[in-house]
């Protein structure tokens, strides 16, 4: 895996930060609404915002008062194409479990 995909690999890797994203390809979110969604502090929503923005998936800005976070969705991209890497080795199960398939109907 190159090395500038860990940090989004980090981000992804938690369930709250997964969900967050979920939220902000929606619509962009201030903090205070973001922890609207979220079972925890302030503070604690701050800190996965902080790990998805240094995984590049998030853009935060301040508008006022508010920290408003925006989804970059252009950088789950080379994340995409990391892990599509790995299709060739469903598409080859699947191609198996067809033919294996498709061999008992004929079979019967």
């Amino acid at each position: 895996m190159p090395p500038n995909l860990q940090p989004a690999f980090r981000a992804l890797a938690d369930p709250t930060r997964r969900d967050i994203l979920r939220r902000l390809s929606a619509r962009e979110m201030t903090l205070a609404e973001v922890t609207r969604h979220c079972a925890m502090t302030r503070a604690a929503v701050k800190k996965h915002l902080v790990v998805l923005e240094e995984g590049n998936l998030i853009h935060m800005r301040r508008q006022g008062r508010e920290t408003i976070s925006t989804l970059n969705a252009a950088a789950l991209k080379p994340v995409t194409d990391w892990l599509s890497y790995f299709d060739a080795f469903w598409d080859d199960k699947l191609m198996a479990l067809s033919t294996t398939l498709q061999d008992d109907k004929d079979n019967t």
